[in-house]
Protein backbone atom coordinates (compact mmCIF):
# COMPACT_ATOMS: atom_id res chain seq x y z
CA UNK A 1 0.00 0.00 0.00
CA UNK A 2 1.44 3.35 -1.06
CA UNK A 3 1.43 5.92 1.76
CA UNK A 4 2.31 9.57 1.34
CA UNK A 5 3.93 11.25 4.36
CA UNK A 6 3.76 14.99 5.04
CA UNK A 7 3.79 17.59 7.79
CA UNK A 8 5.74 17.84 11.03
CA UNK A 9 7.29 14.57 12.21
CA UNK A 10 7.21 15.84 15.81
CA UNK A 11 3.46 16.49 15.76
CA UNK A 12 0.54 14.19 16.56
CA UNK A 13 -0.05 11.40 14.04
CA UNK A 14 -2.89 12.20 11.62
CA UNK A 15 -4.10 9.66 9.04
CA UNK A 16 -6.47 10.43 6.15
CA UNK A 17 -8.42 7.64 4.41
CA UNK A 18 -9.99 8.44 1.05
CA UNK A 19 -13.26 7.23 -0.45
CA UNK A 20 -13.82 4.67 -3.18
CA UNK A 21 -12.95 5.71 -6.72
CA UNK A 22 -10.55 8.48 -5.69
CA UNK A 23 -7.22 8.31 -3.84
CA UNK A 24 -5.01 10.24 -1.44
CA UNK A 25 -5.05 13.42 -3.54
CA UNK A 26 -8.58 14.10 -2.26
CA UNK A 27 -6.93 15.33 0.97
CA UNK A 28 -4.57 17.90 -0.60
CA UNK A 29 -6.44 20.84 0.96
CA UNK A 30 -6.19 19.14 4.35
CA UNK A 31 -2.46 18.56 3.93
CA UNK A 32 -2.04 22.31 3.41
CA UNK A 33 -4.07 23.11 6.53
CA UNK A 34 -2.83 20.57 9.11
CA UNK A 35 0.90 21.20 8.68
CA UNK A 36 1.59 20.93 12.42
CA UNK A 37 0.70 17.22 12.34
CA UNK A 38 2.64 14.22 11.09
CA UNK A 39 0.33 13.10 8.30
CA UNK A 40 -0.06 9.74 6.57
CA UNK A 41 -2.20 9.50 3.43
CA UNK A 42 -2.58 5.96 2.04
CA UNK A 43 -3.78 5.06 -1.42
CA UNK A 44 -6.04 2.10 -0.62
CA UNK A 45 -5.53 -1.17 -2.56
CA UNK A 46 -6.72 -0.83 -6.15
CA UNK A 47 -6.65 2.97 -6.02
CA UNK A 48 -4.14 5.59 -7.16
CA UNK A 49 -0.54 4.55 -6.62
CA UNK A 50 -1.73 1.27 -5.08
CA UNK A 51 -3.63 0.31 -8.26
CA UNK A 52 -1.41 -2.74 -8.83
CA UNK A 53 -2.90 -4.29 -5.66
CA UNK A 54 -6.05 -5.65 -7.27
CA UNK A 55 -7.62 -7.27 -4.20
CA UNK A 56 -9.56 -4.99 -1.87
CA UNK A 57 -11.28 -5.66 1.43
CA UNK A 58 -12.22 -3.40 4.32
CA UNK A 59 -10.86 -5.89 6.86
CA UNK A 60 -7.46 -6.30 5.18
CA UNK A 61 -7.10 -2.56 4.60
CA UNK A 62 -7.82 -1.91 8.28
CA UNK A 63 -5.21 -4.48 9.33
CA UNK A 64 -2.55 -2.91 7.11
CA UNK A 65 -3.26 0.61 8.41
CA UNK A 66 -3.18 -0.65 12.00
CA UNK A 67 0.30 -2.05 11.36
CA UNK A 68 1.44 1.28 9.93
CA UNK A 69 0.02 3.22 12.90
CA UNK A 70 1.81 0.97 15.38
CA UNK A 71 5.04 1.46 13.44
CA UNK A 72 4.73 5.26 13.37
CA UNK A 73 2.86 6.29 16.53
CA UNK A 74 5.65 5.95 19.15
CA UNK A 75 3.30 6.98 21.95
CA UNK A 76 1.90 9.98 20.05
CA UNK A 77 -1.70 11.07 19.97
CA UNK A 78 -3.31 9.31 16.98
CA UNK A 79 -6.07 10.90 14.89
CA UNK A 80 -7.76 9.31 11.88
CA UNK A 81 -10.14 10.91 9.38
CA UNK A 82 -12.00 9.01 6.68
CA UNK A 83 -14.54 9.64 3.95
CA UNK A 84 -17.13 7.08 2.78
CA UNK A 85 -15.18 3.84 2.11
CA UNK A 86 -12.33 5.23 4.20
CA UNK A 87 -14.78 5.94 7.02
CA UNK A 88 -15.92 2.31 6.94
CA UNK A 89 -12.29 1.26 7.30
CA UNK A 90 -12.02 3.50 10.38
CA UNK A 91 -14.99 1.70 11.92
CA UNK A 92 -13.24 -1.60 11.24
CA UNK A 93 -10.01 -0.30 12.82
CA UNK A 94 -11.92 0.73 15.95
CA UNK A 95 -13.50 -2.73 16.04
CA UNK A 96 -10.16 -4.53 15.71
CA UNK A 97 -8.21 -2.18 18.01
CA UNK A 98 -10.58 -0.36 20.40
CA UNK A 99 -7.68 1.31 22.28
CA UNK A 100 -5.45 2.36 19.37
CA UNK A 101 -6.97 5.66 18.17
CA UNK A 102 -7.46 8.84 20.23
CA UNK A 103 -9.70 10.79 17.83
CA UNK A 104 -11.64 9.62 14.77
CA UNK A 105 -13.75 11.49 12.21
CA UNK A 106 -16.20 9.23 10.40
CA UNK A 107 -17.51 11.18 7.41
CA UNK A 108 -20.39 9.71 5.37
CA UNK A 109 -20.08 6.03 6.31
CA UNK A 110 -22.76 3.61 5.13
CA UNK A 111 -23.49 0.99 7.81
CA UNK A 112 -26.96 -0.12 6.73
CA UNK A 113 -26.36 -3.10 4.42
CA UNK A 114 -28.06 -3.31 1.02
CA UNK A 115 -27.81 -7.06 0.28
CA UNK A 116 -30.48 -6.95 -2.45
CA UNK A 117 -28.08 -4.98 -4.65
CA UNK A 118 -25.15 -7.31 -3.94
CA UNK A 119 -25.91 -9.85 -6.68
CA UNK A 120 -26.41 -7.12 -9.29
CA UNK A 121 -23.06 -5.40 -8.77
CA UNK A 122 -20.87 -7.71 -10.86
CA UNK A 123 -23.05 -7.83 -14.00
CA UNK A 124 -23.81 -4.11 -13.69
CA UNK A 125 -20.12 -3.14 -13.53
CA UNK A 126 -19.18 -5.43 -16.40
CA UNK A 127 -22.00 -4.20 -18.63
CA UNK A 128 -21.21 -0.52 -18.00
CA UNK A 129 -17.40 -0.76 -17.92
CA UNK A 130 -17.12 1.21 -21.16
CA UNK A 131 -18.64 4.25 -19.42
CA UNK A 132 -15.63 4.52 -17.11
CA UNK A 133 -13.53 5.60 -20.09
CA UNK A 134 -16.12 8.15 -21.19
CA UNK A 135 -15.08 11.68 -20.24
CA UNK A 136 -18.65 13.02 -20.18
CA UNK A 137 -19.80 10.25 -17.84
CA UNK A 138 -16.77 10.88 -15.63
CA UNK A 139 -17.71 14.57 -15.44
CA UNK A 140 -21.15 13.63 -14.13
CA UNK A 141 -19.65 11.32 -11.52
CA UNK A 142 -17.11 13.95 -10.48
CA UNK A 143 -19.86 16.51 -10.05
CA UNK A 144 -21.62 14.22 -7.57
CA UNK A 145 -18.46 14.22 -5.44
CA UNK A 146 -17.77 17.96 -5.86
CA UNK A 147 -14.49 17.22 -7.66
CA UNK A 148 -13.33 20.45 -9.28
CA UNK A 149 -11.59 21.09 -12.61
CA UNK A 150 -8.21 21.16 -10.90
CA UNK A 151 -8.55 17.50 -9.86
CA UNK A 152 -10.74 16.16 -12.65
CA UNK A 153 -7.96 14.90 -14.93
CA UNK A 154 -6.41 12.93 -12.05
CA UNK A 155 -9.81 11.51 -11.15
CA UNK A 156 -10.56 10.55 -14.76
CA UNK A 157 -7.15 8.91 -15.28
CA UNK A 158 -7.40 6.86 -12.08
CA UNK A 159 -10.98 5.84 -12.91
CA UNK A 160 -9.81 4.44 -16.23
CA UNK A 161 -6.94 2.60 -14.55
CA UNK A 162 -9.07 0.88 -11.91
CA UNK A 163 -9.68 -2.76 -12.72
CA UNK A 164 -13.31 -3.87 -13.03
CA UNK A 165 -12.67 -6.65 -10.51
CA UNK A 166 -11.42 -4.11 -7.97
CA UNK A 167 -14.45 -1.87 -8.48
CA UNK A 168 -16.74 -4.86 -7.95
CA UNK A 169 -14.95 -5.74 -4.71
CA UNK A 170 -15.13 -2.14 -3.48
CA UNK A 171 -18.85 -1.83 -4.20
CA UNK A 172 -19.67 -5.19 -2.64
CA UNK A 173 -17.70 -4.40 0.51
CA UNK A 174 -19.27 -0.95 0.74
CA UNK A 175 -22.85 -2.13 0.35
CA UNK A 176 -22.82 -4.94 2.90
CA UNK A 177 -20.74 -3.35 5.66
CA UNK A 178 -22.42 -3.07 9.04
CA UNK A 179 -21.33 -1.92 12.49
CA UNK A 180 -19.10 -4.64 14.00
CA UNK A 181 -19.56 -5.77 17.59
CA UNK A 182 -16.40 -4.26 19.12
CA UNK A 183 -17.11 -0.78 17.78
CA UNK A 184 -19.12 -0.15 20.93
CA UNK A 185 -15.99 -0.81 23.01
CA UNK A 186 -13.79 1.77 21.27
CA UNK A 187 -12.50 4.36 23.74
CA UNK A 188 -11.85 6.83 20.93
CA UNK A 189 -13.44 10.28 20.80
CA UNK A 190 -15.52 9.97 17.62
CA UNK A 191 -17.07 12.65 15.43
CA UNK A 192 -19.67 11.30 12.99
CA UNK A 193 -20.50 13.65 10.12
CA UNK A 194 -22.90 13.61 7.19
CA UNK A 195 -24.10 16.11 4.59
CA UNK A 196 -27.57 17.65 4.85
CA UNK A 197 -28.35 16.68 1.24
CA UNK A 198 -27.12 13.09 1.47
CA UNK A 199 -29.49 10.18 0.99
CA UNK A 200 -31.65 9.12 3.91
CA UNK A 201 -29.68 5.89 4.26
CA UNK A 202 -26.55 7.89 5.04
CA UNK A 203 -28.33 10.02 7.65
CA UNK A 204 -29.71 6.87 9.29
CA UNK A 205 -26.26 5.28 9.24
CA UNK A 206 -24.87 8.29 11.11
CA UNK A 207 -27.60 7.89 13.74
CA UNK A 208 -26.82 4.16 14.04
CA UNK A 209 -23.15 4.91 14.71
CA UNK A 210 -23.96 7.48 17.37
CA UNK A 211 -26.25 5.02 19.14
CA UNK A 212 -23.62 2.26 18.93
CA UNK A 213 -20.88 4.03 20.90
CA UNK A 214 -21.33 6.52 23.77
CA UNK A 215 -18.19 8.41 22.68
CA UNK A 216 -19.76 9.42 19.38
CA UNK A 217 -20.95 12.93 18.65
CA UNK A 218 -22.66 13.75 15.38
CA UNK A 219 -23.06 16.79 13.15
CA UNK A 220 -24.71 17.56 9.83
CA UNK A 221 -22.88 19.81 7.39
CA UNK A 222 -25.46 22.22 5.94
CA UNK A 223 -26.40 22.48 2.24
CA UNK A 224 -24.03 19.75 1.03
CA UNK A 225 -24.27 16.17 -0.19
CA UNK A 226 -21.66 13.39 -0.33
CA UNK A 227 -18.23 15.02 -0.20
CA UNK A 228 -17.92 17.93 2.25
CA UNK A 229 -14.10 17.95 2.14
CA UNK A 230 -14.30 18.61 -1.63
CA UNK A 231 -17.36 20.85 -1.55
CA UNK A 232 -16.18 23.18 1.20
CA UNK A 233 -12.67 22.30 2.41
CA UNK A 234 -12.38 25.49 4.46
CA UNK A 235 -15.49 24.64 6.48
CA UNK A 236 -14.42 21.01 6.83
CA UNK A 237 -10.93 21.92 8.03
CA UNK A 238 -12.18 24.59 10.41
CA UNK A 239 -14.72 22.18 11.89
CA UNK A 240 -12.24 19.35 12.43
CA UNK A 241 -9.66 21.73 13.87
CA UNK A 242 -12.20 23.18 16.30
CA UNK A 243 -13.41 19.74 17.39
CA UNK A 244 -9.89 18.39 17.95
CA UNK A 245 -8.98 21.43 20.04
CA UNK A 246 -12.28 21.57 21.95
CA UNK A 247 -13.31 24.93 20.52
CA UNK A 248 -16.77 26.01 19.43
CA UNK A 249 -17.81 24.52 16.11
CA UNK A 250 -18.75 26.80 13.19
CA UNK A 251 -22.29 28.15 13.23
CA UNK A 252 -25.24 26.48 11.44
CA UNK A 253 -24.10 22.95 12.29
CA UNK A 254 -26.97 20.63 13.11
CA UNK A 255 -26.41 18.18 15.95
CA UNK A 256 -27.41 14.56 15.37
CA UNK A 257 -29.21 13.35 18.48
CA UNK A 258 -29.06 9.76 19.67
Amino acid sequence: MFIKEAGDETGPLLIFLHGGGVSGWMWDKQLEYFQDYQMLVPDLPGHGKSSSESHFSIKNSAEEIIRKIKLKAHGKQVIIIGFSLGAQIIIEILHQEPDLIDYAVINSALVRPMPLFHSFISPMVKSTAFLIKNRTFARLQARELYIDNENFDTYFLESKQMKAETLIQVLKENMVYTIPKNFSKAKTEILVTVGEKEKGMMRKSAQDLIKANPNCKGIIFPKVGHGISFADPKLFNKTIDAWLNERKLPENMQIISN
